[in-house]
């Protein structure tokens, strides 16, 4: 894409919406099928994670182009038991996949206090904030994982064999700001690196490595070696233990049996996500929940800042501050992802 002016003019949420199902609905998909991706990649632009919100119609779109994804996903649910959801993604479009496992998730929740759903088949699916907010919304807490492309060396190694796979929590706040927590395992994504790398820029060393393993502040340097996780070995760990269950558990590829989207982008990925929702209704009453969350938050917020400009808040306390501020003012997008945008929406449906 061009490089140009930094943003466009804020954008009503309705509109842009609009203007992104009308361009998934032109690389294929049908209606709803692009309503639900949108609604996970909106989200992801109002809450500011503009790496993860419509800029990803460019590599979605590719892929769906070169067949990599299938634009008309027939997506299953099987239920083996009460509290347990397993859904084939049939190779779709990934935040497709994820709300069709976020949905099954919270029917099981509703259903048995507690539920999960394994989905196999998929693709990236977004940033998971977006469904954490979702579930909160509707009063569920939830911990969700998928696993990635291998980017990471395993600690002690020299090549790439584990995913920088995200995971999230929520807990919802009936009276308040719900806390969300959505972290991948290495110390940034590689889309930063990748945004470097376009804008010509340097990054720290405490990034990623180079092919030999040595912290490098070249963004190509480190696209071709390895991010380096979270708190070093614990990172690992934790990053073995989101593709445990997003993808080994889910019956979905894990580790280096996921496809790059990248160096294969017209062979399906086959990644895997997990979805655990806990129904809050069954711990207490919405007035209890509000009571005990809003003495969390308050009990954080009483501490002293070290930087007075700075006050301590909460996880997610920033994304629902911009989000409530987009909603109201319009959505910031890059010229280059608006022109894309519109470029798809105006094109003859595939």
């Amino acid at each position: 894409m061009s490089t140009r002016a930094q943003h466009t003019s804020p954008i009503p949420e309705g509109e842009l919406t609009e203007l992104g199902i009308r361009a998934f609905e032109s690389l294929g998909l049908p209606r709803q099928d692009a309503a639900d991706v949108v609604q996970v990649l909106v989200l992801a632009d109002l809450f500011g994670l503009s790496t993860h919100g419509l800029s990803r119609i460019e590599s979605y779109g590719e892929r769906l182009r070169v067949g990599g994804i299938n634009p008309r996903a027939q997506i299953r649910v099987e239920r083996p038991a009460a509290g347990l959801r397993l859904v084939d993604g049939d190779n779709g479009v990934g935040p497709l996949v994820g709300m069709h496992a976020l949905r099954a998730a919270m029917e099981a929740a509703s259903e048995c206090g507690v539920g999960m759903a394994f989905a196999r088949q998929s693709n990236h699916f977004g940033p998971i904030s977006p469904y954490g907010l979702i579930a909160a919304e509707a009063g569920y807490a939830s911990i969700i994982g998928s696993n990635a492309t291998t980017t990471i060396a395993p600690w002690g190694g020299t090549d790439a064999r584990v995913g920088n796979s995200p995971v999230g929590f929520a807990v919802p706040n009936p009276g308040g700001a719900h806390f969300l927590l959505d972290m991948a395992m290495s110390v940034v994504a590689r889309a930063k690196i990748r945004n470097a790398l376009k804008a010509g820029q340097e990054i720290p060393d405490t990034w990623a490595t180079d092919a030999a393993g040595t912290p490098t502040t070249s963004p190509k340097a480190a696209l071709d070696g390895f991010l380096l996780p979270i708190g070093g070995h614990k990172g690992y760990g934790l990053a073995l233990m989101v593709d445990l269950f997003a993808g080994l558990l889910s019956n979905a590829a894990y580790l280096t049996h996921v496809k790059s989207w990248v160096d294969a982008p017209d062979e399906p990925q086959n990644l895997g996500h997990f979805f655990l929702l806990i129904d809050t209704r069954r711990l207490g009453s919405t007035q209890w929940l509000a009571e005990r969350m809003n003495d969390f938050a308050q009990i954080l917020h009483g501490s002293a800042p070290a930087d007075p400009a700075r006050p301590v808040i909460q996880p997610g306390e920033i994304e629902l501050a911009k989000m409530a501020r987009q909603k109201a003012e319009g959505i910031v997008l890059s010229p280059d992802v608006l022109e894309l945008l519109r470029g798809h929406a105006d094109a003859p449906a595939a």
